[in-house]
Order: structure tokens, then C-alpha cells, then sequence
């Protein structure tokens, strides 16, 4: 009797396991599950999975036994070619630290994952440069916004108490769930943050303290419900200060499909929050105050720029005279699908296809009221080339009417919207080592800024060239 039960929870994690891995990156059941582990880590030069290979065969056994210690460094040198606020050139990049545990393959029980993720950034950004409201390099928001900085992304226990079933608890990482077939993985694919999650979540922490669950009730089938500190950062490690001042739940169901047997992903995803924030209707001389106090984690930091244009023509509006209006909630929705048209015959990892991206708030106070985004996307385009991707983008971010439109009216400062044209190519040299040109045309959401002379300037169309290079250690 003993040897049938331990039996039936053994095969629990084995299906869970198939399940999961079949279901690709794409999948919210991926980002929180078991991570492939290779049969060797090792291997020649051009052929290893990661640079340092098998460490003698350590990496190989620690990888039987449930543990994969990974780093990944991406460097990304680039500059504004044209337009923009100042033509320049910087180097930026990350360092990505994973370590993953499976508890049944340590031998101690079926269906638990610890993950625990940190990030170092080092260098200058091009924020300031291009000139852009939405940052051109979603890499560039964390672990500090903008600035060169290191902090924890994650460290989450997951618990599979079914092949259908699981919770998760700790530090997420929302970027984790962010991918979908032609988007949202920042180290391969569009740079641009627009380009890889609905700016309709620009009020949803990147990463946070909390938990929530996830349902499989088929096997084309995801759902997903997370509730989480609406103040977390990646620098915020004091777990007693989690919720301190609201909660932000956030909801998602993806759908596997598959016409004309072609692979594709439809999905829905909803974001409510709590926590009071100051509202964008303020009277003019609250103004100054709304921009330095409210952050919004995905939109990087606008506040300071327009608030330097208003110290520059309404000193007066710097000090407040009204008491400021506040919002007690706020909800985000978006609609996204990803639909190959064409695939290699048997091959359901390649091909290429379209995507398309909507998201609409309250617009109050979330700054962006709708986003749009859509574009193709390629995987193994050519059968020589079966690791290669590439990708041709369009986003809009469509501002709320309430942000800012005291400066909007007297300065013509634009706000109304912003378009990111983004195409890359993405070359797998080797297993461990990818390389990405990648090229940006920006037409910013604020069409004045200020010069050297402290005048304003008109602000033209930004182009942005970089270099992605990605070594995974």
C-alpha cells in the first residue's frame, strides 16, 4: 500500500514536467515550473550550451539533482543617430544570476521549485538622449530606473500540488510572465518597452512581494491570479513593509490554438489596485508635486523633465497652495493574441506570424489611457539559420487627457501620444552566444523640451541604432 501511494505522487511531477516544457516560454506555467536542463552542459566550443561548459562535470550532476546555477550577461552599446533630444552614443548592460531548485529531483518532495533571480546593471543610458516618455530599452528600468544599480528580482517557492494545479509565493518577478511567441523577452527579441508588455500595466510593480495560483485545466488552457505589493521594487527587500500601503492584484488567461494547424496564443489580462495615489486632476499648482511624487514602475520617470520645464516657465506653480486630490484605485486591461501563418511542415517551434497587442485604464490615475501594439515575428526563418529570430514592431501609447494639461495647453508640449517602430534580427552564433543590430524610429510623446540655454526646443523624430550581444555563462 505504502510502495502504490509513494508510486502515484512520484508520477505527479512527471506528467507536471512534460506538461509544463511542452508549453513553452509562453506559457504562465513555464515561468514558474521546472527549467530544461540539457542532457550535457558541456561540449566543444561552438556547440556547449553555456560558455563555461560542464565545470568538469559538476554542472551535469548538480542539474540531475535539481540544481542550475545560471548568469547571463547582456551588453548593449547604441546611440541616437538622428532626431532625439541630443545625438549621442552610450554603452549599457546587465548581468542576470538565476539559481533554480527542484525539490524532487534533491530528493525531498514532488512538485516544489524554489527560483531566485538577482540583476546588476552597469553603464549609461540613452533616456535622456532620445528623449522619449516610454524608455526605448525596458532593460534600462531595472534594478534602478535609468541608473546603473543591483538588486533582487526574485526568490519564489512554487508548489505543483497537481499536474493541474499550483501556488506560488515570495518575491515575483513580473517580467517572468511577460513573453509571448514574438514578444516579450527583452533579451532576444524587441528592446523596446512598449514593444514587450501593454503599457496598460504601467501601474503593476516589475517586481514585488506576494503570491497567487495558477489552473491548468486543459492542456490548452492557463489561468493565473496574483495578488501583490503595489510598492515593490527590485531595491525593496524588507518583506514587512509588503502591503503597507495597498495591494495590486493582477489576472491573466491565455488559450492555445491552433487553425489550420498553426500555432497560436490568444490571451486576457486584468490589473486592479488599491493603493491611494495622487490624482492627475490637481489644481496648476499641485502639479509640481503630482510629477516628483508619483512613480510609475514601467513608464520610467517623466516626472523630473516636465517638472524642470515648469520650473523653467511657472516658478510660481513650485509651491502648492491647494490640498491634493487623491485616487483610491485603479484598473488596467489588454488583449493580446500572437497567430503564425506559416510554419515548416512538423515543425511547431519555427516559423513566422503576426501579433497584435490592445490595452485600456481608467486614465486616472494611470498616465496612459489605451495601448496599441502589433507587428511580425519570425523563429528559424531560414532552415541553416533554425535558432535565428527577428521582429518588426509598431507601438502607440495614447496618454490620458488628465495628465499634465495645464503644461500641454500653455507650452504645447504635445503629450497626446507616442509611436515606437522597432526591427531587429537576432543572430544565434552559438548556443551561449546571440548577437542582435537593432534599430528604433521614436516619435516621442513630448514634441517640446528644454536645450543647453534652458529654452524650449522642438523635439524631432528619434532614431536609435544598438547592438544586443547576449552570453549566457
Amino acid at each position: 500500500m505504502k510502495t502504490k501511494h509513494n508510486r502515484r505522487v512520484g508520477d505527479v511531477p512527471l506528467g507536471l514536467l512534460g506538461a509544463l516544457l511542452l508549453m513553452g516560454p509562453g506559457s504562465y506555467a513555464y515561468a514558474l515550473g521546472p527549467v530544461d536542463v540539457p542532457p550535457t552542459w558541456g561540449g566543444d566550443l561552438s556547440s556547449r550550451q553555456r560558455l563555461s561548459g560542464d565545470w568538469g562535470g559538476t554542472r551535469d550532476e548538480l542539474g540531475k539533482k535539481g540544481v542550475v546555477l545560471d548568469a547571463e550577461m547582456m551588453l548593449q552599446p547604441g546611440g541616437v543617430v538622428t532626431g532625439g533630444k541630443d545625438s549621442n552614443a552610450e554603452f549599457w548592460g546587465n548581468v542576470d544570476y538565476t539559481l533554480n531548485l527542484d525539490t524532487q529531483k534533491m530528493g525531498l518532495w514532488p512538485g516544489g521549485f524554489f527560483k531566485f533571480e538577482g540583476v546588476s546593471s552597469f553603464g549609461n543610458t540613452l533616456y535622456n538622449d532620445v528623449g522619449a516618455i516610454v524608455p526605448s530599452n525596458l532593460s534600462n528600468l531595472f534594478p534602478g530606473i535609468n541608473q546603473a544599480d543591483s538588486g533582487l528580482l526574485q526568490a519564489t517557492f512554487t508548489q505543483f500540488l497537481s499536474p493541474k494545479f499550483g501556488l506560488t509565493m515570495g518575491k515575483l518577478s513580473l517580467l517572468e510572465f511577460m513573453p509571448s511567441e514574438f514578444y516579450g523577452n527583452y533579451h532576444n527579441q524587441f528592446m523596446n518597452t512598449a514593444l514587450n508588455f501593454s503599457l496598460s500595466e504601467a501601474m503593476v510593480p516589475i517586481s514585488a512581494y506576494g503570491g497567487g495560483m495558477i489552473f491548468l485545466p486543459t492542456k490548452d488552457v492557463t489561468l493565473m491570479a496574483l495578488a501583490m505589493d503595489a510598492s515593490g521594487t527590485p531595491a525593496e527587500n524588507d518583506v514587512s513593509k509588503a502591503f503597507d500601503d495597498g495591494a495590486t492584484v493582477l489576472s491573466a488567461a491565455k488559450v492555445n490554438v491552433k487553425p489550420f494547424g498553426l500555432v497560436g496564443h490568444q490571451s486576457v489580462t486584468g490589473a486592479w489596485s488599491n493603493k491611494t495615489r495622487l490624482s492627475l486632476d490637481q489644481d496648476p499648482s499641485n502639479v509640481a508635486r503630482t510629477l516628483l511624487t508619483e512613480r510609475y514602475p514601467r513608464l520610467g520617470n517623466p516626472g523630473p523633465i516636465l517638472t524642470r520645464i515648469l520650473e523653467r516657465y511657472f516658478p510660481q506653480l513650485l509651491v502648492p497652495v491647494q490640498p491634493l486630490n487623491r485616487k483610491d484605485n485603479t484598473w488596467a486591461v489588454s488583449y493580446a493574441f500572437d497567430q503564425y501563418f506559416w510554419q515548416p511542415e512538423g515543425d511547431s517551434k519555427r516559423g513566422v506570424g503576426l501579433f497584435f497587442n490592445f490595452g485600456a485604464t481608467d486614465g486616472n490615475p494611470n498616465p496612459v489611457q489605451y495601448t496599441y501594439m502589433m507587428g511580425i515575428g519570425g523563429k528559424g526563418p531560414f532552415e541553416s539559420r533554425s535558432h535565428d529570430s527577428f521582429g518588426i514592431g509598431w507601438a502607440r501609447s495614447q496618454f490620458s487627457d488628465q495628465f499634465v494639461p495645464f503644461l500641454r495647453d500653455r507650452l504645447g508640449l504635445g503629450l497626446d501620444h507616442e509611436d515606437a517602430i522597432e526591427m531587429y534580427y537576432n543572430a544565434a552564433l552559438t548556443p551561449w552566444l546571440s548577437v542582435s543590430p537593432n534599430l528604433q524610429v521614436i516619435n516621442s510623446g513630448l514634441s517640446k523640451v528644454l536645450d543647453q540655454n534652458n529654452s524650449l526646443k522642438n523635439l524631432d523624430t528619434s532614431v536609435e541604432a544598438s547592438l544586443r550581444m547576449t552570453i549566457q555563462f
